[in-house]
């Protein structure tokens, strides 16, 4: 499940964090206790949060969708930005009437901006949103698709920053009740066009995509904003319908047996704000029983693992895999060409979906390490650590991680697409990609002090489509 089309042809081991139960009704923005991080995360997402500031206009609220390349907005990104101005306010790089003023600017963009069946002109349809939208007149940008996931991701940032923003300030209640506006006018149920199925999306042209929603990945923050629509909700029988396909997707390839799904992006994107851990749908209950105390955290956790086992295995022999550098996900990468290297062909891609067992050209992604904090923080920081250690300022400079690097490419080719190539270090991308350095942020903070995951245990939204999904257990028990 490529983020742009599809491009691609027991919680008490070791890694995991300890179940904090309940919810609150009142959150304190300044609460930042929590695990202790290395001072090289805690800098790593100082910077990648400021990326976010510098890019994001303050005009409209639209992110980028990649800088410093000239782009069109992703409305996922935005709802990143949206989850990490809270942050900012709790780490003390931003005051609240900052994070307020540019949230508030956000909200309203989108609750007011056009919506309707026209190919232009309007930011989306039915409640939906346009993948890509014009950073200036925030309209659909080219033919870009109604993106049901990205929709999804922008209302997840809206109601985390919704829920956040609960002071008696008049913007912050003009926050709370147009960021429910916002979702209750998302017809879930229009997008259902096969039976039980949500569909990834709708182009005005030519009608549905014809993929819904039907392979364990990121889709699970979708169906569960849809379960828990108190306007326009899908029945429950999605939710079986999407686990009935979980055993095709089971393996121990690489490691530990877990719904696998290659790159890391989607064992990161709906953690960012579902706090998973000790809650369980009916097939994680059957799953506890046969193998013990398991869910949908200890999936990503295991999914960790075996992505850093299979950089150690390198089956393909790419240069710079190993146990303290690993990292596969969607990502930019060099071009679609095929060159020889040390007298091997290789092939290699530009902007895909990577993991182990799939598309795989020596591109290394470090968000796909980095976001995954929560589920394994010593192979996590580590990581990170060598990866600076060993690339430098090739790869990371005042805004985190650049997007990608391919120490396997190291000489130049005509049908390069992007980047730069670097001495020592291989192809280097030129660009930051706001879908890959949001979830740096949000799940640097999960890990450090629960303020996502605090927040979404008391949205009524969430808790509804939980429920709905037949999730029970730990905090939902009490919620």
């Amino acid at each position: 499940m490529d983020r742009r089309r599809f491009l691609m042809g027991s919680a008490a081991t070791a890694g995991a964090v300890p179940l904090l139960v309940g919810c609150v009704d009142r959150l304190v923005p300044d609460a930042v206790a929590g695990p202790s991080v290395d001072p090289e995360i805690d800098e790593l997402q100082s910077r990648t949060f400021r990326w976010f500031r510098d890019v994001t206009r303050a005009e409209n609220g639209l992110t980028p969708d990649r800088w410093p390349s000239e782009s069109f907005s992703s409305v996922a990104a935005v709802g990143f930005a949206l989850s990490c101005w809270p942050v900012g306010v709790a780490r003390g790089w931003m005051t609240r009437a900052e994070a307020r003023e540019r949230t508030l600017t956000t909200v309203r963009f989108f609750h007011d901006a056009p919506q309707g069946p026209e190919a232009t002109g309007v930011i989306g349809y039915k409640g939906f949103f346009y993948h890509f939208l014009d950073m200036e007149t925030g309209h659909r940008f080219g033919e870009t698709e109604l993106s049901t996931v990205d929709t999804a991701l922008l209302l997840a940032g809206m109601l985390f920053a919704a829920r956040w923003f609960d002071g008696d300030h008049p913007d912050e209640m003009e926050i709370r009740r147009r960021v429910q506006a916002v979702y209750e006018r998302v017809e879930w149920d229009w997008a259902v066009v096969r039976p039980d199925r949500i569909t990834m999306g709708w182009h005005p042209e030519s009608g549905f995509i014809e993929a819904d929603w039907h392979v364990y990945n990121e889709g699970m923050i979708v169906l569960l904003l849809a379960l828990g629509s108190p306007t326009h909700p899908v029945a429950p029988s999605v939710w079986s319908e999407w686990c009935s396909v979980y055993d095709q997707s089971w393996t121990d390839d690489w490691g530990p047996a877990h719904l696998h799904f290659p790159p890391m992006f989607g064992h990161q994107y709906s953690h960012m704000f579902i706090d998973f851990r000790g809650i369980g749908d009916a097939w994680m209950r059957a799953k506890s029983a046969e193998i013990g105390p398991f869910d949908y955290f200890e999936n990503s956790r295991r999914a960790v693992l075996a992505q850093q086992k299979y950089a150690v295995d390198n089956p393909m022999g790419w240069v710079g895999y190993g146990a303290d550098v690993w990292g596969l996900t969607a990502c930019d990468g060099p071009g679609d060409f095929k060159a020889v290297v040390a007298g091997r062909e290789r092939e290699f891609f530009s902007y895909s979906a990577r993991g182990p067992g799939t598309r795989d050209d020596g591109t290394l992604a470090p968000t796909a390490a980095a976001a995954s904090l929560p589920f394994a923080p010593e192979a996590v920081t580590a990581c990170v650590k060598a990866m600076k250690a060993r690339y430098g300022a090739a790869i990371y400079t005042e805004h985190g991680f650049l997007d990608a690097f391919n120490p396997t490419l190291t000489e130049s080719h005509p049908d390069l697409l992007h980047g730069r190539m670097v001495p020592g270090v291989g192809w280097v991308d030129t660009d930051y990609l706001g879908i890959d350095q949001g979830p740096i942020v949000v799940m640097t903070e999960n890990h450090r002090s629960d303020l996502v995951w605090r927040a979404m245990r008391g949205e009524p939204n969430l808790i509804r489509g939980l429920k709905r999904a037949g999730f029970t257990g730990g905090w939902l028990d009490d919620a």
